[in-house]
């Protein structure tokens, strides 16, 4: 089948868990035989000339097109967007080059891009409440939507994936518009062929909270694809790079690694590390979003340093390291150097931080809400996120208890093996073949 997936997250500087999804998915389309297609909503204009169309893809500051093709285009555009949004194919035929962008870029056997296409979609579902439609020259059989997007393709059956409900179940955790999103997940669950989601959590919500008959809702989980040659490498060179690059000790500290915003718990996380006092320090690795300065505040106070004294010199060390990123090759090791993953999440349309930790063979402390249960098994320790007492015991516990570390790495990666691409791959095609029969 011709398959296309949205490129709305996999154009983002900095990868997203929904980028991870929809590149993992292009791939395991591509490993299931399918042509894949997939679709962009770059800034830059298109070119006239196939190189310029490469290089407008690659780079959204490509130079101003004249005065009066721009115009023209404004004039087009603004005549023709009620009726819908013209994609054009790029070629990508290696001029460019693109290495830079090779960990970023899914499997494609074609790219179309469509100029501004989800911030004109978007504000156009804010005036007139209706999903646009992409018009473009090719005929997938299937449009898979990683994303809730307000966009369809006519003539192919439209698969959304709905990731959560977060801003319905948690609204005080995002800074959605809560009536928007209702309306478009609404809109959405009546007008999709089929929906998609990664949970029996996120499933259940779906059917309760948007009225979504059974039937017409799949849960697939997700899988987690770490390439072989950072999966595996040698432990003494991810020691070397542990050690070289952040100057932390292999297997002395603790890892929390996800975007800084409400849901992810990170205020109660820092306050249960320190009231555990233990002398591991904490690595946090993740940009800050949404109200992500509320979540760090502790970070800020003067009682996060402890005073050690080394030889005959007293220095001040922080027990909290904070990273706003790190490349995919180095958190890979970041992970496999951790004496384990703190993810104590509030809610989690899947978690997928705590499945790539216990595929890594690191062990996992997270959460005993939403997803997280599901996902873990008995391969986790699982907290009530909202309780930092029992939070603090536990940091404690995995601190000192060697045993219990080396138990919970070896239940983490049987756990994860039921989540591998296999299995993934044979829900995907089920659910495919059950949309295109129309069963």
């Amino acid at each position: 089948m011709k398959i296309m997936i949205d490129g709305y997250n996999l154009g983002l500087e900095k990868g997203t868990g929904v980028a991870t999804y929809a590149r993992n998915l292009s791939y395991c389309l591509h490993d299931l035989g399918h042509e894949v297609g997939v679709l962009y909503g770059g800034r830059s204009a298109p070119g006239t000339t196939d190189l310029m169309k490469e290089i407008a893809f690659f780079d959204s500051n490509a130079g101003d097109i004249p005065g009066w093709l721009r115009n023209l285009r404004a004039v087009h555009e603004t005549l023709y967007a009620p009726l819908g949004y013209e994609a054009t194919r790029v070629p990508i035929t290696g001029t460019v080059i693109a290495d830079t962008f090779k960990s970023r870029l899914p499997y494609f056997d074609s790219i179309w891009n469509a100029k501004d296409l989800f911030r004109r979609s978007n504000n156009a579902f804010k005036m007139f409440s209706h999903l646009g439609r992409v018009y473009l020259n090719y005929k997938p059989d299937i449009v898979h939507w990683t994303y809730p997007l307000p966009l369809r393709i006519k003539g192919a059956k439209n698969i959304y994936t709905l990731h959560d409900l977060v801003p319905l179940r948690l609204p005080y955790t995002t800074l959605d518009n809560k009536r928007r999103y209702l309306r478009l997940c609404s809109k959405i669950a009546m007008r999709a062929d089929h929906i998609v989601t990664v949970s029996e959590t996120s499933r259940n919500d779906i059917i309760d909270l948007l009225g979504v008959h059974p039937d017409k809702v799949t849960n697939t989980y997700q899988a987690v694809t770490i390439p072989a040659k950072y999966r595996d490498k040698p432990l003494e060179v991810v020691r070397r790079e542990v050690e070289g690059t952040f100057g932390l000790v292999f297997k002395g500290y603790f890892l929390f690694f996800g975007s800084i915003e409400p849901k992810k718990n990170i205020g109660r996380l820092i306050e249960a590390y320190l009231g555990s006092d233990v002398e591991t320090p904490l690595v946090i690795v993740g940009a800050q979003a949404w109200k992500s300065e509320q979540e760090l505040r502790l970070l800020y106070d003067d009682h996060i340093r402890s005073l050690i004294r080394v030889g005959d010199e007293t220095r001040v060390k922080r027990k909290v390291i904070q990273l706003d990123y790190a490349p995919f090759p180095l958190l890979v090791s970041l992970i496999r150097g951790a004496r384990a993953t703190l993810f104590p999440s509030l809610y989690e349309g899947f978690g997928l931080p705590v499945l790539e930790s216990m595929m890594l063979g690191t062990p996992v402390l997270s959460s005993n809400r939403s997803s997280i249960p599901e996902v873990v098994g008995e391969a986790a320790c699982l907290v009530d996120p909202y309780d930092t007492r029992q939070m603090a015991e536990a940091i404690r516990a995995l601190d000192s208890n060697e045993a219990l570390r080396a138990d919970l790495s070896s239940r983490g990666v049987k756990q994860a093996q039921l989540f591998d691409e296999a299995a993934y791959r044979k829900r995907l095609e089920d659910m495919y073949s059950r949309v295109i029969e129309g069963t």
